[in-house]
């Protein structure tokens, strides 16, 4: 199998761009806003738009999912090469809310090209970057000459993904089969930056819970019970105080079961990315970096496992003073898990914990919510490096690595198939996602292209998956 030339890719994509673009600034005026609930006839239409474009585009299959929430789109193209891989591509199709007066310089749903750059809701996150396949796929054929894909085409586009994706694990597991592959590409990241290509490899996963204090059935004077009877915002207190050690370690016993530690050449690869630490303070509102001793900024937020106090309460809260006991407290926490980190088992460590703290007196009771697992793509997976040849090819400098600090639902598409998961994105910082002026650089949105025109013959030429 010959590789796609790239010259053939890039004239194709010329000489299509401007109907490309055209598509894609019609798609971006529906406001499918998943959060509101006057959207979702918006929401329906942007789906069947889609299908109606992947059709177009010649997928032989493509079907709109119903959900008890907003539809999700599904597309296949199977390659007429029965050794070849299945790739799987997610991405979605609904918007955050926007409105010209949140500081919009244009209508979030009138679509403005100014100074090489797209400026609509959706424009980044995430159409643009799920669109951008549509003419990859093309470009791919056409140089090529192949009349199929040269891998198993599948693509997933939900419509809840900014409303939490609510029902989207249901959804994987109920339609498992439809949507076995091989590997899942997600397209709704980014990269560094304009001039520094990156892939991700990993995204941390989450657990929350919120942690109820009682104490005496009603509030009480301080005077009269204070210093006899326990206090359940002291409780709070202090469980918050014992939470990390003195070198920034989470303190709750087996919390580190199982993590996967980086190895030397991830650390290396993450220090050759051009961070500049007292920017990134700036663009955190924050006056110092602080976190677990022996780690640098960028492995504290990509690596490593976290617990962060998000809130904490109790007592009397208005002007002045009210001397009492309060009869409640509370403290909300949230850990950020990374790849060997079992939930479950983290659940069961912080609530034996937290059982641990509460002195006598004190009624707790600690509500977890539902919990995203974490993600990670070996270095040597023959499917992350196809990602980075094409992405090479396209941009024509190094590709470095990364890996996202967030969660999302590509996890449960990892946990549920049983596929491992990349990250292919071109959207850069500044791109303001869930921002006035949310905008794509054209020319990278084109890369993207590119790459993904260049991605389905390289995992088929390095990538064997049957006997």
């Amino acid at each position: 199998m010959s590789q796609t030339p790239d010259s053939a890719v890039r004239t194709y994509i010329e000489q299509h761009r401007a109907a490309f673009l055209d598509d894609l600034a019609a798609w971006l005026r529906i406001p499918s806003v998943s959060a509101r609930p006057d959207h979702a006839p918006d929401v329906r239409r942007s789906a069947e738009w889609l299908a109606g474009k992947l059709k177009d585009t010649g997928f032989p299959t493509v079907e709109v999912w119903q959900t008890p929430g907003a539809p999700a789109v599904f597309a296949e193209w199977p390659s007429d090469d029965p050794q070849a891989p299945t790739v799987l591509v997610y991405g979605h199709h609904d918007v955050q809310p926007a409105a010209r007066e949140d500081g919009w310089d244009s209508d979030p749903f009138e679509p403005v090209v100014r100074d090489g750059r797209l400026y609509a809701r959706g424009a980044a996150d995430d159409k643009g970057q799920v669109f951008f396949h549509t003419l990859g796929v093309r470009a791919h054929l056409a140089a090529t000459g192949r009349t199929t894909p040269a891998v198993g085409l599948k693509l997933l586009i939900e419509g809840e993904e900014e409303s939490g994706s609510p029902h989207f694990r249901a959804l994987v597991e109920e339609r498992a089969d439809r949507l076995a592959a091989d590997a899942v590409i997600v397209s709704d990241t980014g990269m560094w930056a304009e001039d520094t290509p990156t892939v991700c490899t990993g995204m941390r996963g989450l657990a929350e819970c919120e942690i109820r204090f009682h104490g005496p059935d009603q509030d009480i004077h301080s005077g009269s019970f204070g210093g006899a009877v326990p206090n359940p915002a002291t409780a709070a207190a202090r469980l918050v105080a014992a939470l990390h050690d003195e070198h920034g370690r989470v303190a709750v016993p087996g919390f580190y079961d199982g993590v996967v530690e980086l190895t030397d050449r991830e650390r290396e690869l993450f220090a050759e990315l051009p961070f500049d630490e007292e920017r990134w303070l700036r663009t955190a509102k924050s006056y110092a970096a602080h976190g677990e001793a022996g780690y640098t900024t960028l492995e504290r937020v990509w690596a490593r496992p976290t617990a962060e106090v998000n809130g904490i309460g109790g007592g009397y809260q208005g002007p002045g003073s009210k001397t009492i006991i309060p009869a409640t407290a509370m403290v909300k926490l949230s850990f950020r898990l990374v790849a060997g980190q079992d939930r479950d088992h983290i659940e069961k460590a912080v609530r034996a914990w937290v059982a641990e703290q509460v002195p006598a007196g004190i009624r707790c009771e600690t509500v977890f919510g539902s919990a995203t697992r974490p993600c990670l793509t070996p270095l040597d997976h023959p499917a992350l490096r196809s990602v980075v040849r094409a992405m090479g090819r396209a941009f024509d400098k190094p590709v470095r690595f990364t890996r996202e600090g967030g969660s999302g639902p590509a996890a449960d598409l990892q946990e549920v198939l049983g596929a491992p998961v990349l990250f292919l994105g071109i959207s850069v910082p500044s791109d303001g996602w869930h921002a006035p002026n949310e905008k794509v650089e054209l020319d990278l949105l084109l890369k993207g292209v590119e790459t993904s025109a260049y991605l389905w013959d390289d995992l088929a030429r390095n990538w064997r998956t049957a006997p």
